[in-house]
């Protein structure tokens, strides 16, 4: 089976850089019924880290998290890809990119088990559109 990639629409928090923000972060957004696509986390320096979370509704993510008092930044768009595990299956994806020289600014790739597998990947804002007919979204 082919992989399927979206364009998809993730948002930014900036949460204090200590234990246990993830979480309360995702169990507060989970209580509100926000199902999650693809969620990561990483430390930005000074003390504070930035969660990326694409959420499977949009809408019901502002809602929930109008209602928890999250300020997201403005959404961007990334792309994530599905598909049928297999040896260079990244590579693939990536290998598209290369041929038309767009940069990615980030990626992160999964075995999802039972011969599935996930990616989700950024390209600068000005890349979007090359990159989604690259990519063929």
């Amino acid at each position: 089976m082919a992989d399927t990639i979206r364009k998809i629409e993730y948002s930014a928090l900036t949460v204090p850089d200590k234990a246990g923000e993830g979480h309360r972060v995702i169990a507060a957004l989970a209580v509100e019924g926000v199902d999650l696509r693809a969620f990561c986390g990483f430390p930005v320096g000074d003390g504070k880290a930035q969660i990326d979370i694409v959420p499977s509704d949009a809408r019901a993510f502002a809602a929930a998290a109008e209602k928890l008092k999250l300020r997201p930044r403005k959404a961007k768009s990334a792309f994530l890809v599905e598909g049928d595990d297999r040896p260079g299956a990244v590579a693939s994806v990536l290998g598209r990119l290369a041929k038309e020289k767009i940069a990615v600014t980030a990626a992160q790739a999964v075995s999802a088990g039972a011969g599935r597998w996930g990616m989700i990947l950024w390209v600068k804002p000005a890349k979007v559109d090359q990159a989604a007919r690259a990519l063929g979204v």
